[in-house]
């Protein structure tokens, strides 16, 4: 048989390798399960599955209580087409099945996919029903594919049931839709171990933006109907909302989304509070933060930041919405580095006490732990912080938050750069009666 000339075959080989590669992992697409990860839907007793193939496929769970043998409970979902806005305009199918009937605290092994391909076991435990008991959570941001120096502690603290849940406070991947949506494939991957195997509850940052947000919408499942951007959900005594800081900054997505949050999180600010007998804790995750004494010139670096401020100084403002309803604890990220404050509100510190400024504070406390790792390394601080600055840490590192009771709160700094020294410790305590509003 007469050979075909070199040019030719080289060009074949170049469209195979085009064509292979669209679709994410060498050789032909497959069925099988990959980048799996839970989350709570805000419904007692559920928890939802996520995972990607790169061929359509039945959405199925098995699961059950025994460690090994068969999984004889059942559950289906549904799967969605994700096309990456990138050149190649790549396909994943994103499939959801969320678990019902779940025993609260129970313990259970599933496994996902169809009889195209089945994922691995993973075992997570369900979250305990009411508001009386105290729930333990990771929380930090800025975690990427490149340099996730924190990751490693966090899968050893969630083999060792450390948490309860995970509150990802923005900025995913360094980014997700980079190479075509290959940088999120692999951090989805790199997650799973810790996502797997407990609800990892999540809000947009800034790096989340390309193609409006389109692969942190399709990549993950959280309660409500406004695709992850905004939503709150009860866990234990506290009652967690989770908003979208960057509807400020990408306008041309739609000035409209800033009023639409705004008016979400005064509703769901007012419900929380006629609800504060039943969970008195009221805390709030958003990427970008009022405040910071980091050095450079980021909108907390700026006196009338948007987020605090509101677009032009004076509309949509968080800060006067968060003091008016009693927030109590805000979480941030941004920031490559961890910064507690002093409770405050316009500038002003607002301690509970000179021996005991976080019991009965009268104003929030604003935690920023944006340190988990990336690519872009570790933020400077200035040298001089404002007075409204308690503590600062430029190290590796991530939050735990131990929501005790409704009176107290623990808030400690993990250092990975101290091989897990806790470098921050400190509680936050508030009567249960007469703290429904600061004014």
């Amino acid at each position: 048989m007469r050979s075909l000339p070199c040019c030719f075959q080289s060009c074949c080989c170049l469209l195979l390798l085009f064509f292979s590669g669209a679709q994410g992992a060498p050789g032909a697409p497959s069925a099988a399960p990959e980048q799996v990860h839970l989350s709570y839907p805000g419904e007692p007793g559920s928890m939802t599955v996520t995972w990607t193939t790169w061929v359509p496929a039945r959405s199925e769970v098995q699961f059950g209580m025994q460690l090994s043998g068969p999984l004889p409970l059942r559950a289906q979902g549904t799967f969605s087409t994700f096309v990456d806005g990138g050149v190649l305009r790549r396909k994943l199918y994103m499939h959801r099945v969320t678990l019902r009937g779940l025993l609260p605290g129970a313990e259970y092994v599933y496994r996902c996919g169809s009889a195209r391909g089945w994922s691995r076991r993973f075992r997570f435990r369900a979250l305990k029903n009411g508001a009386h008991w105290s729930p333990r959570l990771a929380v930090f941001g800025d975690l990427g594919a490149d340099n996730p120096k924190a990751l490693p502690r966090l899968h050893r603290d969630t083999q060792q049931g450390m948490y309860d849940a995970i509150l990802h406070v923005g900025d995913f991947a360094y980014n997700m839709d980079q190479n075509n949506a290959r940088v999120g494939d692999r951090f989805m991957r790199l997650i799973e171990p810790v996502a797997a195997s407990l609800p990892y509850m999540t809000c947009p940052g800034n790096h989340e933006e390309r193609y409006n947000f389109s692969n942190y919408k399709a990549r993950f499942s959280m309660p409500g109907d406004n695709e992850g951007l905004w939503y709150s959900w009860d866990l234990g005594p506290a009652h967690i909302i989770s908003f979208s800081t960057e509807v400020y900054f990408f306008l041309h997505y739609g000035r409209h989304l800033v009023e639409r949050q705004f008016r979400w999180l005064e509703s769901d600010l007012q419900k929380a509070n006629r609800n504060r007998v039943a969970r008195p804790w009221i805390i709030t995750m958003g990427h970008r933060p009022m405040y910071c004494s980091n050095a450079d010139l980021d909108d907390c670096r700026r006196h009338e930041s948007k987020v605090r401020k509101g677009l032009r100084g004076k509309l949509y403002g968080l800060e006067d919405l968060f003091y008016k309803y009693g927030v109590d604890l805000q979480l941030w990220a941004h920031e490559h580095s961890y910064e507690r404050l002093w409770p405050i509100y316009n500038y002003q510190v607002f301690n509970g006490s000179l021996e005991s400024p976080y019991t009965h504070p009268r104003g929030p406390v604003h935690i920023i732990t944006g340190s988990a790792g990336c690519e872009e390394r570790l933020t400077p601080f200035t040298v001089f912080p404002g007075p409204w600055s308690a503590v600062r840490v430029k190290e590796y590192g991530y939050t735990r938050l131990h929501i005790l009771n409704g009176t107290h709160v623990h808030i400690q700094q993990v250092s990975d750069d101290q091989d897990g020294k806790i470098v921050d410790d400190v509680w936050v305590v508030r009567p249960l009666r007469g703290r429904r509003m600061y004014l």
